[in-house]
This record gives structure tokens, sequence and C-alpha cells, in this order.
């Protein structure tokens, strides 16, 4: 007799109380589509079919979402393509908290409307205190093309050839800020750049100078560029875009420019990322003169930029709360962390894995000469498609043919996962 006649129907398996409270948890489809799975491995000879309801319960996606918590060991710690900064506790739980009803723009004293943030704007200021306004829109992207509608639509944005920069996915900055109505008037070469040479360029079609962080390249040799403070007696405003999101000078990162220390040295508006040194979510922030920054809160576009509550939430979270795992990321004690590699590597005997000092770097268009001293699991190549596929993935690296895991941005509490999927792997 063809055991697949004694696969039971889609019904019959959806009416398993665990699926009918996941249905309700999840969505009916995403149920039917565990289901569907399960009854197609028994049907190809792959599960019993008395096995298939069980089968449909384990295949469960955790959320309703398509995306997938991972772990990243890949030793980048803002990698782009895990979506850069994980966040703290503290922003987890201020988004759980906004999620429903807030009071995002309720002054509930008065019972009127009130400015939308405003909590998350005070917490920023207050990080900041030489800005004298902030605003927030949706990226540093948005916020750089704010700007540039805002003060230079059918003007001129005077710009160094050296900063004119690609800033990932094949998006480049003057495309970015010709698609405006700005006109771009480029200034020096590609390695050097000097005040008289903005000096020359300025004039009555100047809507601002701009200076670009290169944050995701460094040009070395006969190279020169120049300083904020040497551009802010030209007569037009000077908008500085720092492209990595410190706040305050930071001594672990001497070459990333910082919010606060750019400003000081007269920048009239300081753009920067939320989601990149910042370790929050993704965000663009616009900090510095109060008029530069109302003019753009109240132009037509910022309204299309707007953040929502959810990242308003984590946004203050970050900026007010401890520090996040971005910080403690990039000040990991490397022998802690090889402590705690050789640990999991003694469990492993049969993995052929090794402890191996590595270098670990920042990532997200961040600090690109900055290496952090570090260490990793090395083991066999044939590993790495198997651990994407764990629950939950695993993402290393590959060098030299073998897949290293750098537990740097792993939390500690998840070594046992790390360590069952290594052995089921390896099975």
């Amino acid at each position: 007799m063809d055991r697949r006649r004694d696969i039971p129907r889609t019904d019959v398996v959806l009416a398993d109380p665990r699926l009918r409270a996941a249905t309700e948890r999840l969505g009916r489809e995403p149920v039917k589509a565990a289901v569907h799975a399960a009854q197609q491995r028994a049907r190809a000879g792959k599960l019993a079919p008395e096995d298939v309801t069980d089968a449909a319960v384990a295949g469960l996606p955790g959320t309703a979402g398509g995306l997938r918590p991972v772990l990243n060991a890949t030793g980048v710690v803002l990698h782009t393509n895990l979506g850069r900064a994980a966040l703290s506790s503290a922003a987890v739980d201020a988004i759980v908290a906004a999620s429903g009803a807030t009071d995002v723009e309720l002054d509930l004293s008065s019972g009127k409307r009130a400015r939308r943030g405003r909590t998350a704007l005070a917490a920023l200021a207050a990080a900041v205190p030489r800005a004298e306004a902030v605003h927030v829109v949706n990226n540093g992207a948005a916020a750089l093309v704010l700007a540039a509608t805002a003060l230079a639509a059918g003007r001129e944005i005077v710009v160094s050839r050296g900063e004119m920069v690609e800033i990932g996915d094949g998006f480049r900055l003057p495309d970015l800020l010709e698609s405006t109505g700005a006109r771009l008037r480029e200034v020096g070469t590609t390695n050097r750049t000097s005040p008289a040479d903005y000096a020359a360029a300025v004039g009555p079609e100047t809507g601002f100078i701009l200076k670009v962080h290169p944050s995701n390249f460094v040009v070395r040799g006969f190279t020169s560029a120049a300083p904020v403070r040497s551009l802010t007696g030209f007569g037009v405003p000077v908008v500085v875009d720092i492209g990595s999101g410190l706040l305050a000078a930071d001594p672990l990162l001497p070459d990333e420019p910082d919010a606060a220390g750019t400003l000081r040295d007269g920048a009239d508006l300081v753009i920067a990322s939320g989601d990149k040194l910042l370790g929050g979510p993704q965000a663009g922030l616009l900090l510095g003169s109060a008029a530069l920054v109302e003019r753009l809160r109240r132009h037509p576009l910022a309204r299309a930029l707007r953040v929502d509550k959810l990242t308003l939430a984590a946004l203050e979270a970050t900026v007010a709360g401890p520090v996040p795992p971005t910080w403690q990321a990039l000040r990991y004690d490397p022998e802690e962390l090889r402590e705690r590699t050789v640990r999991l590597c003694a469990r492993l005997d049969r993995a052929g894995a090794e402890v191996i000092p590595s270098v670990a770097v920042v990532g997200g268009g961040g600090a690109p000469e900055l290496q952090l001293a570090s260490w990793s699991l090395s083991l066999p190549l044939a590993y790495a498609e198997p651990l994407r596929h764990a629950d939950p993935p695993v993402v290393g690296r590959v060098e030299r043919g073998r897949l290293l895991l750098d537990l740097r941005c792993v939390p500690s509490a998840a070594d046992e996962l790390v360590l069952r999927a290594i052995l089921a792997a390896g099975d």
C-alpha cells in the first residue's frame, strides 16, 4: 500500500491545537505554508505521514514577518547586509512600548497636539549641546537630500572632487544631489583641495558649501583637505556630512569626525547616521543652526522623509540609555574573546575546528582603516552553507578556504546556539 495515502489532509493538520494557536499568533497563510511543506516532505518519502503535524509545528516561523534573526559571526561590527547596528535591549523595550497607541504627537497634560517625537529630539539635543536645534529623518541620504532641496534647489553646492563618494549599492553622491535640482560646483582635485579652491567658487549662486567625510575609503600620499574651520568665513552655510554617527569624540576612533567637534569647528549643519557608530536605528540626524534646522523641518519634503514612532523610540533609548551593543563590540576584550572561543572549540573535537588570531573591522562605512585584534573559530568551508540554514542562522566569513566565526558580535548567551548549529552541520 502506498503510504502517501496516509498523509493527513490540510484541514486535519490545521485542527491540531498547536497549529490553531499558531494561526492566532502568525496568521493563517504562514501556518498553511508550514503544513504544506511538511506534507510535501512526506510525499517525497522524507517524512512519515504520522509525523506531518509535528513537522509542521517545528517548521513554523518565529514571527509573521519575513526577516530572520541572524547571529553575526563575521567579525564586521556594522555589517550592512545584516542590518548594521544591533539595538540595545533598552531600545528594543522602547520599540515594544511604542508599538501601540502612544503620545508621539500629543501633550497629555493639555490634551493638545505636541511636537512629534519631542522627547527623542530633546535627548538628541542634550547629547550634543552645541547644536542649537536638531531634526531626524529616515536615513543619512535623506538628510542630505533634504538639506540640498531646502537650501540649494536651483542653486550651486560647492564640494571637493575628492569627496564625491559612492555610498553603496551603486548610489553616488553627485547623482543624489543633482536629483534635488541643485547644481554641483566641483573644486580642487581628487587628492588635494584647499580653502582657496572653495573661496574662488563661492558666489551669488552658492546655496552652501558641502564637506563629506570619506568614511568608506582612504586616500593616501600627496593629499590635503580643507578643514571645516577654514570654510566658515565665506558668507554661505557650511554643511558637513560626517556619515558615521559619532555624537562626541571617541579615542578608539581618532580619524572619525564627531558632531560636537564639527559644530565647534564652525559647521552650520551636521548630518549623521543613527544606525552606524551611534549604534541605534536607521535614521538621518540633522544638528546645527536653529534657523537652518527649522527651515529644513518646515520644508514640504520633510513630511515625506519623516520617521515613525518606533524609530523615535529606539533613537531616544540609544542616545539616553545604556551603551549599545555596537559600543560593546568595538571594545570587546580580545583575551576574553579568545577564552570564549577556546571553550567553544573544546566541545568540537570532531568538527575539525581550531582557534586562530584574526582581525575584526567596523564596517558600515565607518573607520575603514581601524583593525580590531580578535580571535576566530576556524572551520572547514563545508560548514558555511549549513550554518546559514541553521535556526538561528550563523553567518561567518570565508578566508583562505576556511570558515571563520568571530564571536565578537554574538551574545555570549547564544554560544550554545552556535555550538548546536555546528554539531548539526557536521552530522
